[in-house]
């Protein structure tokens, strides 16, 4: 009888997992046709876009423009000559942005389960390959499930950055997305993403609603549930980067859900042995200005803003974050962990707002 029960719970699983989906194609296939037509303030303005991606936002075309549903600016630097792949690419936009900073000898992969939108970014790859001047399209773009990269061929440790904006939170089973992420990711490599978070755990029969779907509420994850789930998966110190509230302007939209709190998120997360709390080796980190379009500083997360030239003392996680990633080259990094002083004192002292680079 027993076996039966899970049978039946596996299988209505699957079902609300497919349902989902279909609801989510539709909404983003169909019922949208521009960011005009959503609901919420889950799209952050251009404004919080740092001038330099911004330049490289008006050499796209207008419908991949048009096209785009995000809540962040979620693209790090370093990228030239990098793999990046672009979770939930929709028509394109932050994929076709990435093209411009992997530089021709780099690539992008654009994963998204909405042919409609995949539709609009394909056809707009050799308008891109040229407005760059690349002898050819650097992105590839693949229909599929984001929670199982291993059917589109994507193999282990095969990505340098993994980005994504607003769309996890629209994935049925995000343990199993979040594990596909860091299985493909190379050591070191960076998951770099904005989403939608609320303040508490929200009523799985919510996720039936089609528009709260699609706005990117029903979905949203706890924030203290997505901690967890990051520990439980290895990843013991994903760092905030950017916080904005999402504002309910919608009437209906507010009566359904208005109970919770909404957040814009944008987080970084390293592939990287890290312990679970922030402990003092000694160290210190000195930027030194390198980093393309960073001359002067650089914000690792919501409490690490490193000026170019000024040593900042850190814990040994943001040592081994500057010093095990594709950042190294661009930090000087003093002392080791051969002498442990205790706990570090790491609480932020920088203001995570929609003025930050990212949303």
């Amino acid at each position: 009888m027993s076996m039966n029960m899970d049978l039946e719970r596996d299988i209505e699983t699957r079902a609300d997992a497919d349902a989902q989906q279909s609801a989510v194609r539709s909404y983003y296939g169909e019922t949208l046709q521009s960011s005009n037509d959503l609901r919420t303030t889950a799209c952050c303005s251009i404004d919080a876009m740092p001038e330099y991606l911004r330049t490289i936002l008006a050499q796209l075309h207008p419908e991949v423009r048009d096209r785009f549903y995000g809540c962040g600016s979620p693209l790090p630097p370093a990228l030239d000559g990098r793999t990046v792949l672009d979770l939930g690419c929709g028509s394109g936009r932050d994929a076709y942005l990435l093209s411009k900073l992997v530089g021709e000898h780099g690539r992008v992969i654009g994963v998204d389960m909405t042919a409609q939108q995949l539709a609009v970014a394909e056809r707009h790859r050799d308008f891109h390959a040229q407005a760059f001047g690349h002898a050819a399209s650097n992105v590839r773009f693949q229909q599929g499930d984001l929670a199982d990269l291993a059917a589109l061929g994507i193999a282990d440790a095969s990505v340098d950055v993994v980005v994504s904006n607003c769309v996890l939170n629209l994935v049925p089973d995000k343990r199993v997305a979040f594990a596909e992420i860091f299985r493909v990711l190379k050591p070191g490599g960076e998951l770099y993403f904005s989403d939608v978070y609320s303040n508490r755990r929200l009523p799985h029969e919510l996720l039936a609603d089609p528009v709260l779907l699609g706005e990117c509420l029903a979905g949203a994850l706890y924030t203290e549930d997505f901690r967890r789930l990051m520990g439980n998966l290895g990843v013991a110190d994903a760092r905030v980067c950017a916080r904005a509230p999402i504002a309910l302007t919608d009437a209906a939209v507010e009566q359904k859900i208005g109970f919770a709190r909404f957040e814009s998120i944008t987080w970084r997360a390293f592939k990287l042995p890290l312990e679970d709390r922030c402990e003092d080796y000694g160290q210190v980190a000195t930027y030194l200005g390198s980093l393309p379009d960073h001359p002067h500083r650089f914000m690792l997360d919501d409490h690490h803003l490193f000026e170019r030239g000024k040593p900042l003392r850190v814990c040994g996680n943001t040592a081994d974050m500057l010093g095990g990633s594709r950042y190294a080259p661009h930090f000087r990094l003093d002392g080791d962990k051969q002498h442990h002083y205790g706990l570090f004192d790491c609480s932020p002292d920088i203001p995570a707002s929609s003025s930050a680079s990212c949303c």
